[in-house]
């Protein structure tokens, strides 16, 4: 059978800024940036593009075009069988977000919906939103998002994933720079623009600001998630290194233009203690409450909502669709075709993400353990290139390729050293912080515990070291010369 392939070198990337950019663009950065500094945070941000985010991605586009396989595969024959277990957490790990983030998928197609009826203009935000989540709709809504995504992967890379993302990339930035454009002219929003882009020198001092930014970066842009690899399996002769520029730089884009819509909004409207405490209500409280409210004091307040939510529903809508497709991927490898394995992907997301769909607090539990598992995730695509031989991963599985931009032995200092370092002061850094703030840290049945991540980690890891020789076994395992 002839292997499927993206028709164009843009309609890879605009694939993967489809992949990158997600709901954590436009509901999560604004926050973020406004809570670590604003301007500061910013500087940080790009800087950890660089440091963290456009490494790994170059990391796994290059494992992806290698092996051609799906990321369970691919550890196993660039690290050897004994390693598959190290691909399972990952796709795993991505698996567990798609069965939750289809369901905040099915919350923006409620509010594009409902924006564009006005029924959101015409209810009392907190209102609509408690309405909304204590029923469901979040169910019916989550199972139409996975029908949708999965239909579109069906149809393959060329008539469905590269197809799909030519419309929704294009028109998501075109609406995000419609609403930033229109933020920019309400009354006082220059507030909002120093805020966001003039730093303060004193924020770039504070340890804080930098984690906070990695963060961000990891969970933003995506690496480490398998995406990008499994959309390098189909890719032609695209350069790797200026390609996962151009995805990183774009991602990080979207969420200046996001976060310019939303902090002009809010200091437009709010004195400066009350926008603080909007950004402080959460992703789901400044998305679905504070903004909705803010939005009805806007001149073309139906125009806007609409945006914001359609904008919303695109982002996250093009995420789920890789996030499918990676799972649909490791499926394929084992030998059966894409339409089997989409069905069974799809019922399998349906039935797993039906905790989540009428849970809030489970899915905030699943947003906390497997948000952290990403960075983990990012930390085994530095072991994988290392166990190859980071050198010889340089110069036979990046530099090839590279008609643009070829990478130098800097590359190696920043993957064997300055990556596993930014790792441990996450890590370290995420586990205090829920020790320090949570009094049962120890108890895995707890939402934002450290038990219920190693907990969850340790099955996960157990069961994947144990049914090892098995993975390699069904995948048919040979380590690649």
């Amino acid at each position: 059978m002839e292997r499927e392939s993206f028709t164009s070198r843009w309609g890879f990337i605009l694939s993967g800024l489809g992949m990158a950019i997600g709901a954590g663009n436009i509901w999560r950065f604004p926050r973020v940036a406004a809570q670590n500094g604003g301007g500061s945070f910013l500087i940080a941000w790009m800087i950890a593009l660089f440091m963290w985010s456009i490494p790994i991605i170059i990391l796994e586009f290059a494992i992806g075009r290698k092996t051609r396989a799906g990321v369970v595969k691919s550890f196993g024959m660039i690290c050897g069988s004994q390693y598959c277990w190290m691909g399972g957490f990952v796709a795993f790990c991505t698996m567990a977000i798609m069965f939750y983030y289809s369901v905040v998928t099915g919350w923006f197609i409620r509010y594009a919906i409902g924006s564009l009826k006005s029924s959101i203009l015409h209810s009392d935000p907190q209102i609509f939103w408690k309405r909304f989540i204590s029923g469901f709709e979040p169910l019916f809504f989550h199972i139409i998002s996975f029908l949708l995504a999965g239909l579109v992967v069906a149809f393959g890379i060329e008539g469905g994933i590269e197809r799909i993302n030519k419309i929704l990339i294009p028109l998501l930035f075109l609406l995000m720079f419609i609403a930033a454009l229109r933020s920019i002219f309400l009354p006082d929003s220059i507030k909002g623009i120093r805020y966001l882009f003039f730093p303060k020198i004193e924020n770039l001092f504070d340890y804080k600001t930098w984690l906070s930014a990695i963060s961000q970066s990891a969970w933003s842009v995506g690496p480490g998630w398998g995406l990008i690899l499994t959309y390098a399996v189909y890719s032609r002769n695209e350069d790797i290194v200026s390609s996962s520029l151009i995805i990183g730089l774009g991602n990080n884009l979207a969420s200046i233009l996001a976060g310019i819509a939303v902090l002009c909004t809010l200091f437009s409207f709010l004195p400066q203690d009350e926008a603080f405490k909007a950004v402080s209500s959460g992703n789901v409280g400044l998305t679905f409450i504070w903004l909705p409210s803010l939005f009805k004091k806007i001149t073309s307040a139906y125009l806007f909502t609409s945006i914001f939510f359609i904008s919303l529903f695109f982002a996250a809508f093009s995420s789920l669709i890789a996030m499918i497709e990676l799972a649909v991927r490791v499926i394929m490898d084992m030998g059966y075709e894409r339409r089997k394995a989409v069905v069974f992907v799809v019922a399998l997301g349906i039935i797993f993400g039906i905790p989540s769909a009428i849970s809030i607090e489970f899915l905030c539990n699943q947003d906390w353990v497997w948000g952290i598992g990403l960075l983990l995730s990012g930390f085994f695509f530095c072991l994988a290139s290392i166990r190859y031989g980071i050198s010889d991963f340089r110069k036979d599985l990046i530099n090839p390729h590279e008609r643009k931009i070829k990478v130098g032995s800097w590359f190696d200092v920043l993957v064997k050293y300055v990556i596993p370092l930014e790792f441990a002061g996450l890590i370290f850094w995420w586990f205090y912080k829920a020790v320090m703030l949570f009094e049962k840290w120890w108890n895995p049945f707890c939402k934002y515990s450290l038990g219920t991540c190693i907990f969850q980690w340790g099955i996960l890891i157990f069961l994947l070291l144990i049914l090892n020789d098995k993975i390699a076994k069904r995948y048919k395992l040979k380590k690649i010369p």
